[in-house]
């Protein structure tokens, strides 16, 4: 009988410019681990970092109750959390560990969901930091590589990346606040013009057609949002200056990464990503903020390991 799961999820990145809460990416710059243990009763939550433990605001909590709920388990469950994804910084932390949660939970009780109703489990989990249920960052860390999710009914469509594409992540030094994901969404515009409308969805259009074909410059080239960055980059100190350099330095194409206030440049393995990450360091530093700078590249999402004693005995 299995009685224990680990599970590792990947960070991501959501929008990629035009694709607002439809287009993900996972990324292997950071990872969230989640170990699973059945116990007699109740959801706990054990984590050395400074996250909420109580099950309601927690990510993982929030997905194992949900879960808990559907299939009339009643057993109980003890989830501890490592968190990797830095949390804040628009690289899909919570996103990392509701996908980890639920992941875990489909093997820790066998009930053999499909790809839809994972993402479905793990979106519950985004309720604790954005106030709402989104799937483009569970989607790309639950899956792995570049997904696309329409909704109402919920269906995530997985298209394999480009294995020449590579990116430069730059995380400025940033004090975020509490729920800052959810004040990022307040700013975006309730209404947008049909020309800024068109503009986004060809661009939009253009970033399918090159994952499709294995294009990482039309990739690149079409990492243009002409709605949302424009109303979210005066919340990134400096902003302007990091994706002007970016591109000077070869950089195909330049975004805020999720909801921010990390920027994420897009290349080709082939490019100078020292030089575009050092650019971007520099853009940020004309704004007095220091910043990390980590080269990465799409992961291929959740993993899991099954354990028949306990994850803890087992370490």
């Amino acid at each position: 009988m299995v009685t224990c799961v680990k599970v590792r999820a990947p960070s991501s990145t959501a929008n990629l410019g035009p694709g607002f809460d439809v287009f993900g990416l996972a990324l292997d710059a950071f990872y969230d681990k989640v170990e699973m243990t059945k116990k007699e009763h109740g959801i706990k939550i054990v984590s050395s970092d400074n996250i909420p433990v109580d099950p309601q605001k927690n990510t993982a909590g929030l997905v194992v109750k949900e879960m808990k709920k559907k299939f009339k388990i009643n057993d109980g469950v003890e989830i501890v959390i490592k968190k990797g994804i830095p949390v804040g910084f628009g690289m899909g932390s919570s996103a990392g560990s509701a996908a980890a949660a639920a992941v875990a939970f489909n093997k820790l009780f066998r009930l053999n969901l499909d790809s839809n109703s994972l993402v479905k489990f793990a979106g519950v989990g985004e309720k604790a930091s954005a106030g709402s249920v989104h799937y483009d960052n569970v989607a790309a860390s639950v899956l792995g590589g570049f997904v696309i999710v329409r909704t109402n009914p919920l269906d995530v469509i997985r298209i394999e990346p480009p294995k020449d594409l590579a990116f430069s992540l730059a995380i400025p030094k940033l004090k975020v606040p509490q729920k800052k994901t959810k004040i990022s969404r307040s700013v975006i515009p309730k209404k947008v013009s049909f020309a800024d409308s068109v503009a986004n969805l060809s661009n939009a259009a253009a970033i399918v057609m090159g994952f499709m074909n294995k294009d990482s410059v039309l990739i690149g080239k079409s990492i243009k949002d002409v709605i949302v960055e424009p109303a979210r980059k005066h919340m990134i100190p400096g902003f302007s200056r990091v994706k002007e350099n970016a591109l000077s330095a070869g950089a195909l194409g330049v975004t805020i990464s999720g909801a921010g206030p990390s920027v994420i440049a897009f290349a080709r393995k082939s490019s100078n990503l020292k030089k575009i990450g050092m650019a971007m360091k520099r853009g940020f530093a004309s704004a007095k903020t220091d910043c990390q700078i980590v080269r990465c590249k799409s992961s291929k999402g959740a993993s899991s390991k099954i354990g028949r004693a306990s994850c803890r005995e087992r370490v």
